[in-house]
């Protein structure tokens, strides 16, 4: 088989096992493209109202008891990032507390990454990413699990569902910032809103010293501006530049 004979067989196997980052690359479908082409007009004008650019580095933290997805961009010319929207998610389930296993319903909470492999245009959610659960945090503490997702429609289980509209912005504004440059982008999920009052009142739940480590991620975000590397050790979350 000669070479170009080679690359058409590999190129029609990543087709048919469903990858969509080939050669470093977001694959774009008629979807994507034609979301990017509703929502990129006002996204560009709010993002120029703010001083911000499309294509810049993104960051994601998601509240479940709030339900709330915060989507924060990269401040030009800075390291710092700024808060750009913040969405309403439409629909999720489970309790307080960590993901443990495939089909319990729970949203998982810690610190993901999503690099253009884990993008998915084709959902049946309309658009999607995996946010990569079980990170190795999760890995570590024998938890399992697959496809949890910010996605678009409106039912989810173990997923955040944000609505077709408004997973069109997300996904435009990840997918660009991929395009961009930007290897991966981070997405943590928390419980609550991290601050000292909402913590005094968890400090009787069963997972309160997992949230104290979760929080240490928090607070750091909050002070700094600018997302941790979170790394895993002894069990345990750990943060630095």
């Amino acid at each position: 088989m000669n070479r170009r004979s080679l690359s058409l067989l590999f190129f029609i196997l990543a087709i048919s096992a469903g990858w969509y980052f080939i050669f470093g690359m977001n694959v774009q479908t008629d979807r994507d493209r034609a979301a990017a082409k509703n929502v990129t007009p006002l996204l560009e004008e709010d993002l120029t109202t703010k001083g911000l650019k499309l294509g810049a580095p993104v960051f994601i933290r998601a509240f479940k008891e709030e339900r709330k997805v915060e989507l924060w961009i990269q401040e030009t010319g800075k390291k710092t990032f700024a808060l750009f929207r913040t969405y309403r998610v439409a629909a999720s389930s489970g309790d307080l507390g960590p993901k443990f296993a495939e089909g319990d319903r729970q949203v998982p909470e810690g610190f993901y990454f999503v690099p253009p492999s884990q993008m998915n245009p084709n959902s049946r959610f309309h658009l999607a990413f995996n946010v990569g659960y079980p990170n190795a945090y999760d890995r570590a503490h024998g938890r399992h699990g697959t496809a949890i997702m910010i996605h678009g429609s409106e039912v989810s289980t173990g997923c955040l569902a944000m609505t077709d509209p408004k997973i069109e912005e997300i996904y435009t504004l990840c997918d660009a910032a991929h395009r961009g440059g930007q290897k991966f982008f981070l997405v943590h999920l928390f419980p609550f809103r991290m601050n000292s009052e909402r913590m005094f009142l968890a400090r009787d739940s069963p997972w309160y010293s997992f949230w104290k480590n979760l929080e240490t991620g928090y607070q750091w975000f909050e002070q700094k501006k600018i997302p941790p590397n979170a790394t895993v050790q002894d069990k345990k979350y750990h943060f630095g530049d």
